[in-house]
């Protein structure tokens, strides 16, 4: 029986010390050795450049939302809270949604010496072996698991809901990086017609020189033009540069995996065809508000957030009540051997107020969270506000543009006219080429700014973008 009673202790504590084990290890493992941080010298593989030229701005969107480290931080954010609910199911008392989740375990075997009576320096000692095995199990615990997984669960459901939410803020910095870009382009286009006009100035101004129907001073004047409008070109460029590196990080393309004009490949000219991607809208901003307060990612993260807190009060309340639980346990002393069954309750006396000022704690941070919802409505609202007067205004300053634009054109065709004739004086010409290109300029920032701000209320209602690819009125 001794022998018997033992190997059964022995066999016991192995299992329970593999059981569910292995597994988990072996994955944890797995992923230790496949994360290799970027330069430190163990990573040997090669970098491919990345090619995504076609690739429309939806297209673009999908592709940030694989390649952003961001969207990966908020989608592991969302395991680990459900794991963190999965954790908590093992403490779980019978009487409960589920039962046997706190069912509890241990083992352990050993052995025992002891010196002889009266024998104490001649090392002659005598001992066996001991061991025990016990079962423990959560019968009630006063409603602090249920309050618990509650709020683990709302946890859960905001954890969920912020990565829905970063995808909108990853989509919104494609959006912004994608018309920032096409504007910058736009600009550079209008910086190098600006270019060609004086250009086409400076040659007209020589030729009226050359016949003295112009003085010195009008042909330092094209040269000095010209050699400004050039600086612009260079200025515009740069903006470009800057615009392209944008919209990379954007999209989650590193630098090592092409220059922008490589990853998107050649790019139609923005200047004569103006891009839409969003279908109108016209909604006004109460309208919107209301559809958002229900249904906007970051109302719901709050509203989740709040009773979260609520549920945190009622396990604050629950844990001033005592806790039930059963047990069982097999002991053994060679060459005894009992075993033992029992039903334990606890109740803390006398803690130091420390269990009601935590029951305090908990609904003033249920307050707090409150007043974080009414924080998050009054700057949604805010921010729709701007959204709808920035969309609406973007959509005037477009029609508005477009016939500056026919008007500055039909002006500066007008005064080259007359000033090849001498009808007209230098700082006509100068007037007419600035006022063209600033009608240019106004009307591809109107367009962009009204695509943007399109975006942005797509982002803040939390509902699906509308694309619709296009071009606005061409000219």
């Amino acid at each position: 029986m001794r022998m018997s009673v033992g190997r059964l202790c022995l066999a016991l504590s192995a299992a329970l010390l593999l059981s569910g084990c292995g597994d988990t290890v072996r994955r944890a493992r797995e992923s230790q050795r496949h994360w290799v941080p970027k330069g430190s010298g163990q990573d040997t593989g090669e970098v491919s450049n990345v090619d995504l030229s076609g690739l429309t701005l939806p297209g673009m969107v999908d592709w940030a939302f694989t390649n952003r480290p961001s969207m990966v931080t908020a989608q592991l954010q969302v395991e680990d809270a459900r794991l963190a609910l999965r954790q908590l199911d093992s403490s779980a008392p019978v009487l409960s949604s589920s039962p046997l989740g706190a069912l509890s375990s241990s083992a352990n075997i050993g052995r025992s010496e002891s010196s002889n009576p009266g024998r104490h320096l001649d090392g002659d000692t005598h001992g066996g072996g001991s061991g025990a095995l016990s079962l423990n199990v959560l019968v009630w615990d006063s409603g602090r698991y249920s309050a618990e997984a509650q709020a683990q669960a709302e946890a859960v459901l905001a954890a969920e809901l912020d990565a829905i939410n970063t995808g909108y803020s990853i989509f919104q910095e494609v959006v912004e990086a994608y018309f920032g870009l096409m504007e910058a382009e736009a600009l550079l286009e209008v910086a190098f017609t600006n270019a060609a006009e004086y250009a086409d100035h400076l040659v007209r101004a020589e030729s009226r020189f050359e016949a003295g129907e112009a003085m010195n001073l009008d042909l330092l004047k094209a040269r000095l033009d010209l050699a400004q409008a050039r600086e612009n070109i260079v200025s515009a460029s740069n903006a470009v540069d800057v615009a392209g590196a944008d919209l990379m990080a954007a999209l989650g393309v590193d630098a090592a995996q092409g220059d922008f004009r490589q990853v998107l490949g050649e790019r139609k000219g923005s200047l004569d065809a103006v891009e839409t991607a969003f279908g109108d809208t016209s909604e006004d901003a109460a309208a919107l508000f209301a559809f958002a307060c229900t249904n906007a990612p970051a109302m719901q993260i709050a509203r989740a957030k709040l009773r979260a807190a609520s549920a945190r009060v009622d396990y604050a309340i629950a844990d001033l009540g005592p806790s039930i639980s059963a047990s069982l346990s097999l002991n053994w002393t060679d060459p005894f051997w009992y075993w033992r069954w029992g039903v334990n309750a606890v109740q803390d006396l006398f803690t130091g107020f420390r269990k009601t000022t935590a029951v305090e704690r908990a609904r003033n941070a249920m307050d707090q969270a409150a007043s974080y919802v009414d924080l998050i409505e009054q700057s949604l609202s805010h921010s729709l506000e701007v959204a709808v007067a920035e969309r609406d205004n973007a959509k005037e300053a477009f029609a508005t543009a477009e016939t500056s634009v026919r008007q500055a054109k039909e002006n500066l065709d007008n005064v080259a006219a007359q000033y090849s004739v001498g009808e007209a004086n230098r700082v006509d010409f100068t007037g007419a080429v600035a006022g063209y290109t600033a009608a240019l300029g106004n009307r591809i920032k109107a367009a962009c700014r009204g695509q943007v701000a399109q975006a942005k209320l797509f982002s803040m209602t939390g509902t699906r973008p509308l694309y619709r690819e296009g071009v606005g009125n061409e000219e």
